[in-house]
């Protein structure tokens, strides 16, 4: 049940009729509180704790058991870390139901465990746990981590070759490992270029070579598509499988039950993909962790990355954290030795990056005396001009739309809505101002300079193709943004205009690439701001030829902050580390753990109030976060709780202990807890 109080297992009888079809695992539903209810049978036993009398299953939904011990262990710990419920994980980790697939694929999967209800059905009723929230596992699921098994690789088969992790001091090593059954865990700092998912697909290669499976979550469809091509070089088609949200609940149920049943051990996908019930998993793989779309924005908001290396830990797991920048969570696993570097050395490095300037180093001042405030001073144009010779040159624009923010030609002050204050925006040329917010027009730009034009304060993608085309007449001038990305480009000149993230391949890589309003992307109100736009820019400047080739970049931001310098030694390992004793320093996450608590601000005192914290935490607030609503009972703030890393489940199951006494008493007022929140403004 998804309520905080009714968050464990519940007894029910199995009738002798159901015997057989209720394995551990399968779907059920029961009566519970007068209402049919579904839910999973998580266990069987001949004897039951309750005292009370106990009710039957209503049916059996289907016998497929598609909640193993492992699964259901792995959803009791995502709820323990996360401070949610297990029946919130459950919904994440497990598809709806389609029969007909069931079906279709019956007698080829797996015939029901009948064998673990206990015995052979007898004449008395047997007893089963039903899991209408689930529970922990109780010892029916055995660790995956034993290197090898019974369906093992052939004789003879050795993984195959890599030369590009040759590139790695200690790539072949971990190859090595994979392919020996072992359990290496590495942060692996990528180089620029397109090998990557070529280098992803070899150590999926080496971990099945050992019979084990692997498991690969990359943040998007495109990526998702370069990892599974890559992987199908190396392995049969049989042997791999990918799993997104485009498949469609038919054909996602039909692969996921492959997985579930054993017959395929490979899988590569997004974000849901990090609870895919692989047998015998031996290899987990997440690429660029920084991206916000590993985030699930549904209740209890697990992270990619923690499940995953919640998997590697329990399953003696290898471990594979990629990217071309490093996050300051990555970087907390190699201060506590829990992983190791994967980079290699620095001539390796320059002989592979471009070459990355910023436009306001002292050479180009002097040459240019706009160059610091420009928003595209000559030295990206001389660059774009003269790259365009050699092929397509990116223009990465961290807004999409035509001007994003406007203000007044005379004062300069930001044009805001006079209904809603809120910001006003240009959506094309010709049209008129209209708030982000309300949608409602604005008649008058600023309320003290009459019949004042506008002008740009935030440019987006649109409007810089309209520049672009004007300052390079005769070239194709093509836009890759949210609305429509470009999955790639030919080798020929042209102008490539993309918003980070939707930056497509070019055949060859760009010539250059010019990197817009840095400032943008330094300037947000984040914990996360340098670390991100460090990302978004190496992501970006990573699809750029090597130096040695030509390829140039061009940072159009203040070279003095630390993300920029980064950038222009391609050093996100430095940044990084700097990056985590910076938040140690300041109590931040990841080197502590905060729960953020949103709610009615006399439901949040209560709450607090009646909770056991952990030794060492601390609360933070309230911050009103609807300070003008009218109602007083709809006004909301925002609490913030942490705790040192170490006792942050502790964190996490104090405070929903505290929800749970909510519910039980029925208390009015929805409480919102988030565990390390993405944003803390």
């Amino acid at each position: 049940m998804p309520l905080p109080h009714l968050d464990r297992l519940f007894d029910y009888l199995v009738p002798e009729s159901m015997a057989d079809a209720a394995v551990p695992g399968c779907r059920i539903r029961v009566r519970f509180a007068g209402r049919l209810t579904s839910g999973y049978l998580v266990e069987r036993a001949e004897v039951s704790g309750h005292q009370g009398t106990l009710a039957f299953l209503g049916r059996v939904i289907s016998p497929e058991p598609v909640l193993s011990g492992e699964m259901a262990w792995l959803a009791r710990a995502v709820a323990d870390r996360y401070g949610g419920t297990m029946a919130d994980v459950l919904r994440l980790a497990i598809p709806p139901r389609h029969g007909a697939v069931e079906a279709a694929g019956g007698a080829g999967g797996s015939s029901p465990r009948v064998g673990t209800a206990g015995g052979a059905g007898g004449s008395s009723p047997r007893v089963g746990t039903a899991g209408g929230a689930g529970g922990s596992s109780l010892g029916a699921g055995t660790a995956a981590g034993s290197g090898g098994s019974a369906s093992g690789p052939p004789a003879g088969r050795v993984p195959p070759a890599a030369a590009s992790w040759d590139r790695y001091p200690a790539g072949p090593s971990f190859l090595a490992a994979l392919a020996d059954g072992r359990a290496p865990r590495a942060i692996w700092s990528a180089l620029p270029g397109s090998c990557w998912p070529d280098e992803i697909a070899t150590a999926v290669a080496a971990a099945a070579a050992a019979g084990r499976g692997a498991l690969v979550v990359v943040p998007d469809g495109r990526d998702l598509d370069r990892v599974s091509a890559a992987i199908s070089v190396l392995l049969p088609p049989a042997e791999h499988v990918s799993l997104s949200a485009g498949l469609g609940p038919a054909e996602r149920y039909r692969r996921w039950l492959a997985i579930a049943r054993g017959q395929v051990k490979v899988v590569a996908g997004t974000r849901s993909a990090m609870f895919a019930p692989v047998a015998d998993l031996g290899l987990v793989v997440i690429w660029d962790d920084g991206d916000d779309l590993h985030a699930e924005p549904r209740a209890p908001y697990p992270h990619a990355r923690d499940v995953l290396l919640l998997r590697a830990h329990r399953d003696g797991a290898a471990a594979l954290v990629g990217g071309f920048a490093m996050t300051a969570e990555a970087a907390q696993l190699l201060a506590t030795r829990w992983a190791r570097p994967l980079a290699a050395e620095r001539g390796t490095v320059r002989a592979h990056a471009p070459l990355i300037r910023t436009a306001a180093d002292d050479a180009e001042l002097a040459r240019d005396e706009a160059a610091r405030t420009a928003r595209m001073p000559s030295l990206a144009l001389r660059t774009a001009r003269s790259a365009l010779a050699d092929g397509p040159v990116l223009f990465q624009v961290p807004r999409r739309g035509y001007l994003a923010a406007v203000g007044c030609q005379r004062c300069g002050r930001r044009v805001r809505c006079p209904d809603c204050a809120g910001p006003v925006a240009l959506p094309g040329a010709g049209r008129p101002l209209c708030c982000g917010w309300c949608g409602s027009v604005v008649r008058q730009a600023c309320t003290t300079c009459p019949n004042a034009g506008i002008r740009a304060l935030i440019t987006g993608a649109r409007r810089t193709a309209e520049e672009l085309s004007r300052a390079f007449p005769g070239v194709a001038v093509r836009t890759s943004t949210g609305a429509g990305v470009l999955a790639t480009v030919p080798a020929e000149p042209a102008i490539v205009i993309a918003t980070p993230g939707a930056e497509p391949l070019a055949s060859g890589g760009y010539a250059a690439a010019i990197l817009l309003d840095g400032w943008a992307l330094l300037g947000r109100a984040s914990l996360v701001a340098g670390q991100e736009a460090l990302r978004r820019w190496m992501n970006a400047a990573a699809l750029v030829r090597s130096a040695p080739e030509g390829g140039r970049v061009i940072v159009l931001a203040d070279p003095a902050p630390a993300a920029v310098q980064a950038l222009l030694r391609w050093d996100a390992a430095t940044h990084a580390e700097r990056d985590l004793a910076e938040r140690a320093e300041l109590r931040f996450p990841p080197t502590m753990r905060i729960a953020a608590l949103t709610c009615p601000a006399d439901a949040t005192a209560d709450l607090l109030a009646h909770v056991e914290l952990p030794c060492g935490a601390d609360v933070l607030g309230p911050v009103p976060v609807s300070p003008d609503s009218a109602d007083p009972a709809q006004q909301r703030v925002r609490f913030l709780v942490r705790a040192p890393a170490q006792a942050g489940t502790a964190l996490a199951l104090a405070l929903r202990a505290g929800l749970a006494e909510r519910s039980a008493r029925k208390d009015p007022g929805f409480v919102r807890l988030q565990l390390d929140p993405a944003e803390l403004i």
